[in-house]
């Protein structure tokens, strides 16, 4: 096992890197780095079961990740085009994939609706994936997809109940085993929005104030992968689903951008594992042997799920350029397509030879996902030339989408104030831009620190401003002023290159302990104001003495201001 995770990540990172040479995604380097670690390649073979492990704990720590920035008002602004458009592409793409598997393997009706169901659901973990790095995840096209996939991953519990009937007549019927499932899914969400909403950010914000940064991260694995076990185990819903829902709770409460930067590094290094799992299930010498079904089964999941997808948001009156990235995030399967393939053969439903097909197509269709984004961005942009199209799409106004939610309560849209420490400097800074009424934004790392600025109604993110995951909340591109009222001058700098990073004009100011310190904040790219204690003290105490000792007020005032400044003044 421990030669399978070194191999596996050593050539994950090799063949990225070369992709990402080649100007593709690292996802094309981690199937291939697959296909040469799997047992139908020649040289060394990693252990599958392990891998496969590993690639399901990946799948539920990067749906955590997306549940942690997915809230429940996105899910209900989209369900007038997530529930329907969902079901009738799944019910479309099954239709689809059917044909495919009576033509291909002479399957009846039963075991050919369930070749077509495991070429009708999209890979939850590619298509955020593609969000992502398109940036699209936290926009209108991200909102649409996550709900279409969360629809999809329902319709996944109610289908696994489903197969078994498929062989036949099932003793004592199917309704019971479908109610069954009904309730399970009920009992489910109701155990979710119920009773974890408060336990759950309960327990991680007593952690939180044990000032542990260790703690909080075991805590944060803990209840991503403790909600998708207790969610697998009890009411039947898959692993990876269980793991998003955990996401939404803490997304809800003031933990979750913290939670979000403990979490990415493992979500990035186990996604990565998910997709070497997937190359390692091809089979070079199966698609070789069955070349046409491959290849139709192929065309079936791009045009069955990305095709209908981007045809049915078209008919909801989404726009042209969000339907095209919602359906090019789509147009793929994966880890439902490989458990259902498995479950089906098992249960003598589809023979064995049926997985080639449906593990090439997976394979080639995540492959293809580029090429099939830019095929449907250039079917949308040729639309929106396309005489009488606005017309026809502003005939009827579609389902409204809300925008997205924001920021903690009360946190300024723009226009505001950063403040990086709530400290004794920091409460001082606060209270005087509080009493002129000017917006402020307060990111403290201390979580009993921040929620004394909860508390005196301050707009407070708690967590660490050095995590790109955390400082982002603060929307620093739309802010004025940046001030790092953090004692270390090495954590400030590297804070502030984030905010300059997000925001090149931004104004800031800092605290100094030291000479050193000054000279490392003050920079070329630096602060514009750098404070240092003693030495304020000392200009302080000067200032006092020159007025005391008959210096006008004015010109003392200056003599502070050049001695700030470094400047030697003249006798």
């Amino acid at each position: 096992m421990l030669v399978t995770l070194v191999a596996a990540l050593a050539l994950a990172l090799a063949l990225g890197c070369v992709a990402r040479w080649l100007r593709l995604p690292p996802l094309f380097g981690y199937l291939v780095a697959g296909v040469l670690l799997g047992p139908y390649t020649p040289g060394f073979v990693a252990e599958g079961d392990f891998t496969a492990t590993l690639a399901e704990v990946g799948v539920a720590l990067l749906l955590f990740g997306v549940g942690l920035h997915f809230r429940p008002a996105d899910l209900l602004a989209v369900w007038r085009v997530a529930l329907p458009g969902a079901v009738a592409q799944v019910a479309l793409a099954t239709g689809l994939g059917a044909m495919v598997g009576h033509l291909g393997f002479g399957l009846g009706f039963g075991p050919a609706a369930v070749f077509g169901l495991t070429l009708a659901i999209a890979s939850t973990a590619v298509a955020t994936r593609t969000l992502e790095d398109r940036g699209a995840l936290g926009g209108r096209a991200g909102r649409i997809a996550l709900g279409w996939l969360v629809v999809q991953d329902l319709l996944v519990v109610l289908a696994l109940v489903l197969v078994p009937a498929a062989a036949g007549p099932v003793e004592g019927g199917i309704a019971l085993p479908l109610l069954w499932a009904l309730a399970e899914l009920v009992a489910f969400v109701a155990c979710v929005f119920l009773l974890g909403r408060r336990a759950l950010p309960w327990a991680l914000g007593r952690i939180a104030r044990g000032r542990s940064g260790e703690l909080f991260t075991l805590g944060v694995v803990v209840a991503a992968l403790g909600v998708a076990f207790a969610a697998s185990e009890i009411f039947g819903v898959s692993f990876a689903l269980g793991a998003f829902f955990a996401g939404v709770l803490l997304g809800e409460s003031d933990l979750g951008h913290q939670a979000a930067a403990e979490a990415m590094p493992l979500q990035r290094v186990f996604a990565a594992l998910f997709f070497v799992s997937v190359g390692m299930l091809l089979d070079p010498a199966a698609l070789l042997a069955a070349p046409a079904i491959s290849l139709g089964a192929l065309l079936a999941v791009l045009v069955g799920v990305g095709g209908t997808t981007f045809a049915l948001l078209l008919a909801f009156r989404v726009e042209a350029a969000t339907a095209a990235i919602v359906a090019g995030a789509l147009a793929q399967i994966g880890e439902f397509s490989f458990l259902l393939v498995k479950f089906a053969i098992d249960s003598d439903v589809l023979p064995a030879e049926a997985s080639a097909p449906i593990l090439a197509a997976a394979f080639g269709a995540i492959l293809l996902t580029p090429l099939s984004q830019r095929g449907f961005a250039w079917l949308a942009g040729w639309l929106a030339r396309a005489p009488g199209w606005h017309g026809w799409q502003a005939a009827r106004q579609g389902p409204p989408i809300a925008p997205p939610s924001g920021s903690p309560q009360g946190t300024p849209m723009a226009g505001h104030a950063i403040l990086i420490g709530h400290g004794r400097v920091g409460r001082v800074v606060a209270e005087a831009l509080r009493r002129h009424g000017l917006p402020i934004v307060v990111l403290e790392a201390d979580r009993l620190a921040a929620e004394r600025a909860m508390a005196a109604g301050i707009p407070t993110i708690w967590g660490d401003a050095a995590r790109p995951e955390v400082l982002a909340a603060a929307r620093p591109g739309a802010a004025r002023l940046v001030v790092l009222a953090l004692p270390d001058a090495a954590e400030a700098q590297r804070v502030l290159a984030l905010v300059r990073a997000a925001n090149p004009g931004i104004l800031a100011a800092a605290r100094a302990h030291d000479d050193a310190d000054m000279a490392l904040l003050t920079g070329p790219t630096g602060v514009g104001l750098a404070v240092m204690g003693e030495r304020e003290i000392a200009l302080g105490i000067a200032d006092y003495a020159l007025q005391r000792l008959g210096v006008e007020a004015a010109t003392a005032q200056r003599t502070v201001d050049a001695l700030r400044a470094g400047v030697t003044l003249r006798a």
